[in-house]
């Protein structure tokens, strides 16, 4: 039906083709992240020869999204006018709302074909049964997701391990910690952790602790995983009996991946010792910001909230008899865990009851691509070998919508890039994916049906 690799491929291929310049990272200087739904659809009139004759089906991205900023709390204003979170999986999910609202306007307004059919009910509509949605991810989702193992004789990304690493990688982990608000508080002049030699610009770090060498070939993402600080020579043998002793091959699971994303408060929270025990996994979290701390949740547990309530929205569940739900969840080549991302989008999920009727955890297909995205982080770094200054994330957010009228919108810092203070609080200056402009879209949508075919819940 179709495959990883063919998902990426293609929205590698839209990100070349269909988005513009402007927004996209400054060659060999910035990286960025990509996301994107894809509409996955069976060709009409297949001939069925053979039972075991794949189903052939189109492929058509229908929203996506880059970006890897977020606003601080100081930032945020009750308009709905700013965007708080341009994490590209969240522009990509926005994105997808806004094609959904163009989707409902087709049928419900205009009479035309579309992705909905008529509900049971008056006024509702449901996805055609023969539909399904694809998420694309370039990287790990920030935050649990992005909690996973690293090898002691590791070339990213890692080998799947046990189940029983990726729910508790650590006993010491396990209890009621104290959250660590700054990382570097257990990294103290007596602490092991390891001192990065100083190389030439542009070859690879290599990290030193207690004369032991590890090499890393995957740098951090703004909030994604970032590549430990302690090598195998550092843990005790009570860490390492604490974890998975082997990995497929015979390599030993000797330290995890770090999130830059805090703990909520409330939460038990990250004990901060070296090693495998640094992190607490199946945890809530919000994404990292520099000075100006954030209110925005990580994309994995955004991605797990819209494995349990769809990925439509409130205000597009009034015309909906059932929530939209992604099919799969497609991850592009870089450190990835499989038991981890099953954890963080599925198994951390499963005691959520109480839900409406409809509504529940899902069990989607998580897959990852062995295609590498060529505005990643690692792949930058790779062309860029003898560059000198910094690589840093591009801080712009482009967002592309399936619809016919202005589907492109690019921001920066939550506006629409150049809005001037000036001009922040004008109709211009608000990103078409903003809360208050998809609320406008609703309006719209409203309004053009008469008022005797509304749904019961806005008459």
């Amino acid at each position: 039906m179709w495959t990883a690799d063919e998902i990426a491929h293609l929205c590698y291929e839209h990100y070349r083709i269909n988005l513009p310049k402007q927004g996209k990272p400054e060659p060999n200087r910035e990286w960025t992240l990509l996301a994107a739904v894809v509409k996955i659809q069976p060709i009409a009139d297949q001939t069925w020869d053979s039972p075991d004759k794949p189903v052939r089906v189109t492929k058509e991205v229908v929203s996506m999204g880059t970006g890897t900023k977020c606003i601080g709390r100081s930032k945020m204003r009750k308009s709905g006018d700013i965007l708080n979170d341009s994490h590209a999986e969240v522009i990509a999910r926005r994105s997808f709302q806004r094609y959904l609202l163009h989707q409902l306007h087709l049928v419900a307004a205009l009479k035309q074909d579309s992705i909905f059919v008529p509900g049971t009910q008056r006024g509702l509509w449901k996805l055609r049964p023969d539909l399904l949605f694809v998420f694309f991810s370039s990287h790990t989702p920030c935050g649990d997701a992005s909690i996973i193992p690293m090898l002691e004789c590791e070339d990213q990304p890692c080998c799947p391990v046990r189940t029983d690493w990726a729910n508790n990688p650590s006993m010491e982990a396990s209890g009621n910690l104290k959250p660590t608000e700054d990382k570097r508080k257990c990294e103290g002049p007596d602490s092991p952790v390891t001192k990065k030699m100083r190389h030439e610009p542009g070859t690879p770090a290599t990290e030193v602790a207690n004369g032991g060498a590890h090499r890393q070939s995957f740098g951090n993402q703004e909030s994604g995983p970032i590549p430990p600080s302690v090598s195998s020579s550092n843990l005790t043998s009570g860490e390492l009996a604490a974890v998975t002793g082997m990995a497929p091959g015979g390599a030993k699971v000797v330290d995890v991946h770090r999130t830059g994303a805090k703990c909520v408060p409330g939460e038990a929270g990250d004990s901060g010792m070296p090693g495998v025990a640094y992190h607490q996994v199946g945890l809530l979290r919000v994404k990292p910001g520099r000075g100006d701390r954030t209110c925005s949740m990580s994309c994995s547990d955004k991605v797990a909230r819209w494995n349990i309530l769809g990925c439509q929205g409130a205000l597009l569940m009034h015309f909906l008899e059932e929530p939209i739900y992604l099919s799969a969840v497609v991850i592009g080549k870089c450190p990835y865990s499989q038991e981890a991302m099953q954890r963080a989008l599925i198994r951390r999920c499963q005691n959520v009851s109480a839900l409406p009727n409809g509504f529940g955890v899902q069990e989607v297909k998580i897959q990852q691509s062995d295609l590498l995205f060529e505005q990643s982080r690692c792949a930058v770094r790779a062309k860029r070998a003898d560059s000198a200054g910094r690589l840093v994330p591009c801080g712009a957010a482009i967002s592309w919508s399936a619809v016919p009228e202005q589907p492109l919108d690019v921001t920066a810092n939550g506006f629409p890039q150049g809005a001037t203070k000036k001009g922040i609080r004008s109709l211009q200056a608000r990103s078409r994916i903003s809360k208050v402009e998809l609320f406008r879209s609703f309006q719209k949508l409203l309004s053009s049906i008469s008022e005797d075919k509304w749904p019961d819940s806005l008459s």
